[in-house]
């Protein structure tokens, strides 16, 4: 994991997600623009899914985990296009929340991953 992707993607993921949860709350239904934002963080994981796997190719490994960081990139990936796939087919002010919701729930799984790479919290 390389440190500033780390940074980058976790400021991406909870701009975005608090300012879909806010958009939300205001009653803005999920549009082209808004699902297309919400597409670069799945974007930036391939990024460090890219990587994450170049750098464990090159001889790093996680400081607990290899295999647990990479189960926890894998559902990251699929956090999103869950979420999206919701907010497309019910197309309410409440899919805008859950977009936000699914960018925060990313950011949660960032710092986890962080922990597991690492072996502490970056804060």
């Amino acid at each position: 994991m390389v440190e500033w992707l780390f940074y980058l993607v976790l400021f991406q993921t909870t701009a975005i997600g608090a300012v879909l949860v806010l958009l939300g709350l205001f009653g803005v239904k999920p549009i082209g623009y808004l699902v297309l934002v919400f597409a670069t963080i799945e974007a930036s994981l391939l990024i460090q899914l890219a990587v994450s796997v170049g750098i464990v190719v090159a001889g790093s490994q996680a400081a607990l985990s290899t295999i647990e960081y990479f189960g926890y990139l894998l559902v990251a990936l699929l956090v999103p296009l869950a979420g999206a796939a919701w907010a497309l087919m019910e197309r309410t002010r409440w899919s805008t929340v859950i977009l936000g919701a699914t960018a925060l729930t990313v950011s949660v799984m960032l710092l986890r991953m962080w922990q597991i790479w690492y072996g502490s919290y970056p804060f």
